[in-house]
């Protein structure tokens, strides 16, 4: 008999870890961040210590106490013991948004993660441009380690870098997890990869959602996989329900037609904040910008995930066709207003060696510099009415040097949902106040997530014999589902058995 646990994503939104057990194996569906746990005792100069392993996280339960599933290096550093095997057979990624991947992180390296190629290309450009502590998706680097000098007597810190076992997987191509035959089914959502699964082992048939909706760009994906999770006749359905309560959308197309309304009469430069791993929103404002005569302007971020999907032939637009946005950092060495002291004079930027400038940059950034479509914030300050630059909370102060007038300030991101957020709009006021930019906020989002007569439509052509409502406050509005003979089961959080 299947034994389904639930170790996060219940009565929250993210957080999504659930442990799918058969006779012999079993796997997790995704191994996410809790959001609202994780903001009840951390903020961004408060995180957990890496030196305590897995501790602080399980303290603060934000990681189940599992035996035979956490890296080697940080469990005997705090002097746990370390099996030789794993204790599940896998980890399936529906997508790549934290509160149903960050945790990977903790994980031991012999693991199998399944997941998109997709996926995986937004997770190698995580670990690769990131700054978290805790971001080692596809490769584990193992600290505490030590090593014998190779000169002299004694031992020398080390930290040796591994591969995880990263296994790609194809649309509704069948894989083996013991006893189960899983198929990963295409979604449409907020970012490329996003992927369900239908699992069928030999007493029951699992269908799993992960985050979907039916209004993007690619709602044919979301309704294929429908059409297949109903073929499959599933025992369980574990659906999430972030947006069960609402009953309505905004699509692209209805962003891309208001943000032309909107711009078509500025005579300023237009900002936009989007989420950069949201490569439709991307695809939307590239649209906006050749409609309105401008160009794009997006950040060394975006133009480094850019460039990974189109090495992969995916239909996005190609680097050349954006601009790409070159902030001062370091010294600021962009221009030749800048200056250095050399001993007793004054050198001017312009006489310096050019290559001195990359050192204020990452490695992956350096690729990025040369191109003809690389400007700095002259370009934005003398001719702003040419673009629509991509700025995000963190790249306000870059308005400190472009000083924008006349223009407009498009909010094209969720509306804030927890206290941390709240704050941060209210930072993002201020800004938009100091440079006299309105805010545009109305309209200007497609959530990721079906809404809630979707969601109830979708379970009911599928007809689970019983259906787990996750990744959602309001599993109440599940009820209704019991009207067409489909047994609705609130799922409890899993305790700690280990």
């Amino acid at each position: 008999m299947t034994n389904i646990d639930f170790f996060g994503g219940v009565d929250e939104i993210g957080g999504n870890k659930i442990r799918v057990e058969g006779e012999d194996e079993s796997f997790f569906f995704d191994f996410g961040m809790a959001f609202s746990q994780a903001n009840d005792y951390l903020s961004e100069f408060l995180q957990p210590r890496k030196a305590n392993g897995i501790l602080d996280f399980v303290a603060l339960g934000l990681l189940p106490c599992i035996k035979g599933i956490y890296r080697e290096d940080y469990l005997k550093h705090v002097g746990l013991s370390y099996p030789e095997d794993p204790s599940v057979d896998g980890i399936l990624i529906s997508h790549s948004h934290v509160d149903h991947v960050a945790y990977v992180h903790h994980l031991r390296e012999d693991i199998p993660i399944y997941l998109s190629n997709a996926s995986f290309l937004i997770l190698k450009a995580l670990e690769e441009t990131g700054a978290a502590s805790f971001s080692e998706y596809l490769h584990l680097k193992k600290t505490f380690q030590y090593s014998p000098k190779k000169r002299g007597e004694g031992y020398k810190r080390t930290s040796a870098r591994v591969e995880r076992d990263i296994r790609i997987i194809e649309p509704y191509k069948k894989f083996e997890i013991g006893e189960f035959s899983i198929k990963s089914a295409p979604v449409d959502h907020s970012l490329p990869g996003a992927s369900a699964f239908i699992c069928e082992g030999d007493d029951d048939t699992i269908v799993y959602t992960g985050d979907l909706r039916f209004h993007g760009r690619n709602p044919q994906l979301t309704h294929k996989f429908v059409k297949k999770a109903k073929k499959a006749c599933p025992t369980f359905m574990i659906s999430e329900g972030t947006r069960i309560d609402k009953n309505t959308n905004v699509s692209e197309e209805e962003i891309e037609k208001r943000a032309c309304k909107k711009i078509i009469n500025s005579k300023g430069l237009v900002v936009v904040n989007y989420p950069v791993r949201d490569l439709d929103r991307m695809l939307t404002f590239y649209k906006v910008a050749n409609d309105t005569d401008r160009k794009l302007v997006i950040s060394l971020k975006q133009a480094y995930i850019l460039s990974l999907f189109q090495e992969n032939d995916y239909d996005y637009p190609k680097l050349s066709d954006v601009m790409i946005f070159k902030p001062r950092k370091g010294w600021g060495l962009v221009g030749d207003e800048s200056y250095a002291c050399v001993e007793d004079e004054w050198l001017c930027a312009d006489k310096m060696d050019p290559a001195d400038s990359l050192q204020d940059y990452k490695k992956w950034e350096r690729g990025f510099l040369d191109g003809e479509n690389v400007l700095t914030y002259k370009d934005l300050q003398e001719n702003p009415e040419d673009y629509i630059f991509r700025c995000d909370f963190f790249e306000l102060k870059e308005l400190i040097d472009i000083k924008p007038q006349n223009g407009i300030y498009i909010q094209s991101s969720t509306e804030p949902f927890d206290e941390q957020m709240e704050i941060n709009q209210a930072k993002v006021r201020k800004w938009l106040k100091l440079f006299n930019l309105p805010l545009l906020n109305e309209g200007f989002h497609a959530s990721g997530h079906a809404n809630g007569q979707e969601i109830l439509g979708m379970i009911r052509d599928i007809n689970p014999e019983k259906v787990y409502p996750v990744h959602t406050i309001y599993k109440h509005k599940f009820k209704k589902l019991c009207d067409d003979g489909i047994k609705v089961s609130y799922p409890n959080q899993a305790q700690s058995k280990d």
